[in-house]
């Protein structure tokens, strides 16, 4: 073979190659935009059939990266790679890179429970994985959440679901818990009164269950007393903080004093003579 023919063998071929790889980078570029179009697509589709938002982002991130895997196994075809063969190695190769990213995979998987048995969805303020805050996004391998001093968590799905999900967002009610410790020289229907119409004239607590004011424990220093009323969960901290300021401000009035802890110390000492006295 002489080096005409090797140099026109070469160039057919060089030229075939060329035209191959700028059709696969084209059906790259236009799958791309393809997947990215039929992504907003289906989000907007499942937003109009009033979706869970959790759902809608799992599910849109899935459904694009199948897409991409779609039209990456096209552009390497174009190219004259044999996709039966490499499917083959990436599948031999996914078992050794599934053994390395056990984590990841484990993220994944708890993702998928996520979305099938809902814990928690967009918007709850929940406390789960060592963190708290609101729900903002569900991704494939992690949560997304805002804090009140708005700050942005990502915590892995693993971690999530490896403890005791607290979610504050559930219920559309919820109890404020507030213990209350007065002297014990302050008289009991004085103290109960006051507790009573600070509660009573909150308008954002609710009739219905009724507020439990209660003695609860008899301690050193105080006699303690829990107020709990029941309000909206969206009420929860207005009315924490608005009551304990309010009780306060009755206390004065009342004359109702909060004791600080006391004890009692006796002092023994010896005289000259042996004999032992005490002071207290």
């Amino acid at each position: 073979m002489d080096f005409e023919t090797i140099f026109g063998f070469l160039q057919i071929r060089g030229t075939s190659f060329v035209i191959n790889l700028v059709a696969a980078i084209a059906i790259f570029v236009i799958g791309r935009w393809i997947a990215k179009l039929l992504h907003r697509l289906t989000v907007k589709a499942m937003k109009r059939a009033d979706t869970d938002p959790l759902i809608v982002t799992f599910i849109g991130n899935i459904f694009y990266v199948m897409l991409m895997f779609a039209v990456v196994l096209a552009a390497i075809s174009q190219v004259g790679i044999q996709t039966t063969s490499l499917i083959a190695v990436i599948g031999a190769a996914g078992l050794a890179i599934g053994l390395a990213l056990q984590g990841a995979l484990a993220n994944l998987a708890a993702g998928v429970m996520v979305v099938l048995f809902r814990p928690y969805k967009v918007g709850d303020y929940i406390e789960a994985g060592g963190v708290s805050g609101t729900v903002d996004e569900v991704q494939i391998f992690n949560t997304e959440l805002n804090t009140p001093d708005n700050r942005r968590v990502i915590v892995p799905n693993g971690q999530m679901l490896s403890g005791a999900i607290t979610n504050y967002s559930t219920h559309t009610t919820r109890r404020v818990d507030l213990v209350v410790g007065v002297s014990y020289d302050d008289d009991i229907d004085t103290v109960r009164r006051v507790l009573e119409s600070v509660v009573a004239d909150d308008t954002r607590v609710l009739e219905d269950p009724a507020p439990n004011i209660r003695i609860s424990a008899l301690n050193d220093s105080s006699v303690d007393w829990i107020v709990r009323p029941w309000v909206k969960a969206v009420d929860y901290w207005d009315v924490y903080w608005g009551m304990t300021e309010e009780i306060k401000r009755r206390f004065d009035r009342e004359g109702i004093s909060i004791p600080f802890p006391q004890r009692d110390m006796h002092v023994y000492h010896h005289d000259n003579q042996g004999d032992v006295g005490s002071t207290s």
